[in-house]
Order: structure tokens, then sequence, then C-alpha cells
């Protein structure tokens, strides 16, 4: 993994720490699940029960905590710091989740998924194309992938960002329309694309796509 992976990945440890610091873990995970209720509601193509789902880049405390009727895996490469350090992530609440701690682009997987969720983290990923590749590959005929990120709305900040670590945590630098074109380039269909905050810099936005 390339070092700009790797500080990244330090900085994102410590920027969990020094957020839940002095939080109370039973207010801050109701409402994490409330925020996911909201979320989900800007989705137009609700989950169903019996569905395979894939959380990529799951955190302490993600999506998976709202699916307890589906099977599902979780994918992050820093579960083992999220148990050392941080006190939200109970795996054993959490029987219908298979946790697995690697990079995403170590995954593999035979049987595919309904849907994909990956919220806040393919920017967090070292090899961009070789996951937008796997995510097309695991993706069901008819799967969807759920997908925020935070997108440059500056095209000269873009470029800036790209040669200087404006923004630690994030090694990759694109556009909305960047993101959109990986996606059709490994064969999904974009069925919404959203700003869902505005910002100076970056705009956190919201892709629905299809396979």
């Amino acid at each position: 993994m390339n070092v700009r992976w790797k500080i990244a990945q330090f900085f994102e440890i410590w920027w969990w720490r020094a957020y839940l610091r002095g939080k109370s873990m039973e207010d801050y995970l109701k409402w994490k699940e409330g925020y996911w209720r909201d979320f989900l509601l800007k989705i137009p193509m609700p989950i169903k029960p019996n569905e395979r789902i894939l959380e990529i880049g799951c955190g302490p405390a993600g999506l998976f905590m709202m699916f307890p009727q589906n099977q599902m895996t979780a994918v992050d490469p820093l579960l083992k710091k999220y148990r050392q350090h941080l006190s939200p992530l109970e795996e054993n609440k959490f029987s219908h989740v298979e946790f697995l701690e690697m990079p995403f682009e170590q995954f593999s997987d035979n049987e595919g998924f309904d849907a994909i969720l990956c919220v806040n983290a393919i920017n967090h990923v070292a090899d961009l194309a070789a996951c937008f590749d796997k995510i097309g590959g695991l993706m069901r005929p008819g799967a969807r992938l759920i997908m925020t990120i935070d997108a440059h709305h500056w095209p000269l900040l873009k470029k800036v960002f790209r040669l200087i670590p404006g923004d630690i945590l994030h090694p990759h630098q694109h556009s909305l329309a960047d993101y959109g074109a990986f996606l059709t380039g490994v064969g999904c269909k974009l069925e919404l694309t959203k700003v869902l905050k505005k910002s100076f810099i970056f705009d956190y936005c919201l892709i629905v796509a299809t396979r």
C-alpha cells in the first residue's frame, strides 16, 4: 500500500479518537441510529430483508447497525484499531454481520451482493481504480450501490489537493463527475447523483448506481 494511504489511515483513527473523546457512547450510538434512518430515507431503492449486503469501510458504527434481518459482510482495514481505541464497535451485538479486517483491495467473494454500501469510504482506499473494478464485479444483476463521497467542485483546487496533502484523510481527490465516470466505466448505471451538503471546497455527494 502506498505511503499516502498509510498516512491517511493513521490520521483516520486519530480523527475518530478525537471526535469521540468525552462523548457518551450510548448517546452517540443512539444519535447514529437516527442519522442512518434519515440517510436511508434519501435512497430511492430501499434494501429488502432477504438481500445480501456488503458494507465497504464500515467504521465503528456503520450502516450494519440498521439491517439486522440481512446477511451482511462489513470490511474495514481499521477494525482492530477500533476495538483497541473506541467503544462503539461491539461485534457480538451484530450476529448477522461478518466483520473482515482488511483493505477492500484484498477482499474477495464468489456469491456477489444485492446491495453494496460505501459511505464516506471510497476516497480512503489505496487503489481507487482497482476498488471500482471490484465493486462492479461484486454486484449481482440488478444490485444497487449506495455511495457517498466528499467531491471537489473547483477544478483548480482539485489539482492543488492532488499535489499537496491539504486533505490528509483522503488519498484521492476527484469531482462528482469523476466518480460517476469510474462507475459507468465498470458497467454501472447511475440512477441518482445528488449533492447532500455544499461547502467551500468539497460537496458531500450521494450516488446510487445499479448493475
